[in-house]
């Protein structure tokens, strides 16, 4: 154990003498260390703070809610037949009762569409507003929290009341300070009364949200809209314990009965769940992975070589010592762990600059925009360990080489 602490320190100290001494030659063969360890973490950590963030997204939808629509959702390449999707009838509100009535692993189902509308108060208005039509059990499948006023009654739903819970992002544009609940926006050119505010969530990564939604009751919404020419979805949510395969199951039987298929008819619906959008992101997230190590690999190669350059060139100038070591009973094993030790310290400040870079690239970016960088522990020690990996090898030959000096010869060539 003393051996090893030895080892490291002398190793230390000689590393450190090399890059006083040598400044500028060091420098420039660090560089590829550092130029590589910068791209690969940076682009690894850009995509794992995409990821994380579009995994919250995603999750925010439910892992165990199925969408019952007209299109499948599709990640990826792959035979698109829209043409065939296109002829499918939407989902209807009568599909959603049906469900309801049938299903026993359901705990809960609700029917919604959605319109871009302008919505108004007074002088103030908000355009491009996704105004969604929600029957009376939306709020048990939707992840959403009312900050303010309340939900739909049964009442108020199932009559078609004129009342609205809106956004947190409408409700701060339309009434700025004030408490927007029991005043009347306008939408569809009707006076509509807010019982509700919805929790501030932010923008999702699809550039969705609940901020910028507002929700009326699905039977108000059918005085307005014809609900047969917009698309629909139904939504229903497992109960405890209950997989998404058995409920897809499920579903798939009660509406074949419903809209009655025959046996060897294909479905005329789809049943979309969250995991297809997950699986999508993971092939997306692997080749952008890739292309990480290429770009990273090439620097991290030059970089390797450099080091390999500086370790030569410490063998050549020290051979004088390494025979006098040998002469005083130095192990060949000594020596070569010696010089590996450091490469791989070497290697290692070029990587911890690299980091070091990136990690104030995420500070600026995290504190100047809305997006926010996470430099995660995985990554910082993938850094690490990739130019600690990196020393190894670029070190191993000079190391050898010195290793096998011999004492005579290596005191002689250094005078």
């Amino acid at each position: 154990m003393m051996l090893i602490l030895r080892l490291i320190r002398e190793s230390y100290l000689f590393a450190f003498q090399e890059i006083i001494v040598n400044r500028v030659r060091t420098v420039l063969s660090l560089l590829g260390i550092t130029i590589g360890i910068f791209c690969i973490i940076s682009v690894f950590t850009i995509f794992d703070s995409m990821e994380i963030a579009i995994r919250k997204s995603i999750d925010s939808l439910g892992s165990n809610v199925l969408f019952i629509e007209k299109w499948p959702w599709v990640m990826g390449g792959g035979d698109y037949p829209w043409w065939k999707y296109m002829q499918r009838p939407e989902g209807t509100l009568e599909d959603m009762k049906e469900i309801q009535k049938r299903s026993s692993l359901t705990e809960a189902a609700a029917f919604m569409i959605q319109v871009g509308k302008t919505v108004k108060y007074r002088s103030n208005y908000v355009e491009n507003v996704g105004v969604m039509g929600v029957s009376q059990d939306f709020d048990k499948v939707w992840n959403f929290e009312i900050a303010e006023g309340r939900y739909f009654s049964s009442s108020e739903s199932n009559s078609g009341k004129n009342v609205a819970i809106l956004g947190a992002e409408i409700a701060t544009n339309l009434f700025q300070e004030a408490s927007p609940i029991e005043k009347k926006v306008k939408i569809f050119g009707r006076n509509i009364e807010v019982i509700g505010v919805m929790k501030k969530n932010g923008e999702d990564m699809f550039g969705g949200g609940n901020d910028r939604a507002v929700f009326l009751p699905i039977n108000y919404c059918k005085t307005l809209v014809n609900v047969d020419e917009i698309e629909t979805t139904i939504i229903v949510k497992a109960k405890p314990l209950v997989s998404n395969e058995e409920l897809k199951d499920e579903m798939t039987g009660i509406l074949r009965s419903i809209r009655k298929l025959k046996p060897q008819a294909e479905d005329n619906f789809s049943i979309n769940e969250t995991s297809i959008i997950s699986k999508g992101f993971d092939v997306l997230f692997g080749v952008i992975g890739t292309v990480g190590w290429i770009i990273g690999g090439f620097s991290l190669l030059v970089g390797g070589f450099g080091v390999a350059n500086i370790m030569f060139v410490s063998v050549r100038e020290r051979t004088n010592i390494i025979g006098i070591q040998k002469a005083l009973g130095a192990k060949n094993y000594f020596v070569l762990l010696q010089f590996l030790f450091e490469a791989i310290f070497l290697s290692l400040l070029g990587g911890i600059l690299g980091l070091l870079i990136v990690l104030i690239l995420v500070v600026i970016i995290s504190n100047t925009t809305d997006f926010s960088l996470i430099l995660t522990l995985k990554n910082i020690l993938l850094g690490i360990g990739v130019s600690g990996i990196i020393g190894l090898i670029a070190g191993i030959i000079p190391a050898w080489s010195a290793s096998r000096l011999d004492p005579v010869e290596a005191m002689r060539t250094g005078k």
